[in-house]
């Protein structure tokens, strides 16, 4: 049976990754132009970069999170070969989707986080055109937040399936038993 106080620790970790990537979607940073009064120029100012401290937080609570389950899991690679079932055909599919959904989640709060701490440094003197204040797209932490959570469902049951999976493994002899061949008394 899957470890119950791993899939606590791995949903808390998920859960607060969420929460983070939903919390920089909303705290996105924002720009306006503004024009200075002596030189005449005009500029853009931010507002606060808070955003990219929750985006990367996330990245790291979901790194962590995926983390802890390919370890309590030994990736497919460092144990016994799992017997051929149902349970390790899911676990096999669901490690892959897993890792997918995992990188795109990554992807999006990585990106996200480093377009927003990019501010232009953009002034105009003699022009009429206003600077570019280039902000970050609606969405990117939210695209990244959904990742999360069908990562965070996706793992949970990659895991179940991989604990079933190694329950029902191969065992050789008989169950695992007496390897020798049993000798009574032979009259």
């Amino acid at each position: 049976m899957a470890s119950k106080l791993l899939l606590i620790a791995v949903f808390v970790l998920d859960l607060i990754a969420f929460g983070l990537a939903v919390a920089a979607e909303q705290r996105r940073s924002t720009a306006k132009i503004v024009q200075d009064n002596e030189i005449q120029y005009n500029y853009c100012v931010y507002n606060s970069d808070i955003a990219t401290g929750y985006g990367v937080g996330a990245f790291l609570f979901l790194m962590a999170s995926q983390a802890l389950i390919m370890v309590a899991s030994r990736c497919f690679c460092c144990e016994k070969a799992l017997n051929p079932s149902g349970s390790r055909a899911w676990a096999v599919i669901l490690f892959i989707v897993c890792w997918l959904f995992f990188l795109i989640a990554e992807i999006c709060l990585l990106a996200g986080s480093v377009r927003n701490a990019y501010h232009t440094k953009y002034r105009t003197i003699f022009s009429e055109q206003p600077p570019s204040c280039e902000t970050l797209r609606k969405g990117v932490f939210g695209a990244g937040a959904a990742f999360i959570f069908l990562t965070a469902i996706v793992n949970k049951f990659y895991y179940i399936c991989y604990s079933n999976a190694r329950e029902n493994s191969f065992r050789p002899y008989g169950g695992g038993g007496e390897a020798g061949v049993g000798m009574g008394a032979y009259k």
